[in-house]
């Protein structure tokens, strides 16, 4: 004799509603949690300069909107919860942070590096994108990467070939070195060109939560996408500041 009788169909989906009601309330209350139990603090997320799909068809709407709103709101979080019980390290910038690392207690190095390095790298990557910028225009950067490269189309391939060598994740930089010229370099997970004495000029983000809603694992598709969307005009002013 079986164990329970056979539900109604009149039950069954009564049952179901109470489940699914359930979960809707569990979900809510769960969701409600988490942002509670967010960490607040000095460090706010810098809102996206542009709409989500402002950047299609090269970088989707919906990468950037969970890249933006997740991934570096969590690193945003995370820095808020490193230096909670350190006053002074939550009256410095990012940048701040990034450029003095050895005067970040031990305890909180790694996590300092890392979220601090994060809000740093994606908040300059968000500055650096525009869709139809246009070309560069005749100047000291179009001089120094010049220097560098000798034509855009070798500029281009090196660019690329360098974001390929990432090994998992990473970014790929053009950076300011202490002769002020531009080296093309590379850094693990969220460091910066700062621990390698170099002032940032553009970053490109090759971890594959970047991307791989719409390239999967075709970095070389992304990374020859995002060289559409250089914002030249920013880079042109970043690097006149950086280097006078």
């Amino acid at each position: 004799m079986p164990s329970s009788l056979p539900l109604s169909r009149r039950q069954i989906l009564r049952t179901s509603a109470f489940a699914a009601a359930g979960f809707f309330i569990s979900t809510r209350v769960t969701r409600s949690l988490a942002q509670a139990a967010a960490p607040s603090g000095p460090f706010k997320l810098p809102p996206l300069p542009y709409a989500f799909d402002a950047m299609e068809p090269y970088i989707d709407a919906r990468t950037m909107e969970i890249h933006h709103d997740k991934h570096h709101a969590a690193y945003v979080a995370n820095l808020n919860k490193a230096v909670a019980d350190y006053p002074d390290l939550q009256k410095m910038t990012t940048e701040e942070l990034v450029r003095n690392l050895d005067k970040v207690p031990e305890k909180v190095r790694t996590a300092v590096r890392n979220n601090a390095g994060g809000d740093y790298n994606h908040t300059l990557f968000w500055q650096s994108l525009k869709k139809d910028a246009g070309p560069l225009q005749d100047g000291p950067l179009q001089e120094a990467l010049g220097e560098l490269f000798g034509d855009a189309e070798t500029g281009q391939r090196e660019f690329l070939a360098k974001a390929l060598s990432v090994f998992g994740s990473g970014w790929v930089w053009l950076s300011i070195d202490k002769d002020k010229k531009i080296v093309l370099e590379t850094t693990a997970n969220q460091d910066t060109p700062w621990a390698l004495g170099h002032k940032p000029l553009f970053g490109l983000d090759v971890w594959e939560h970047a991307y791989y809603l719409k390239y999967q694992n075709r970095r070389a598709d992304y990374v020859a996408a995002c060289i559409n969307l250089v914002n030249w005009p920013f880079l042109q002013e970043r690097f006149d500041k950086l280097t006078a």
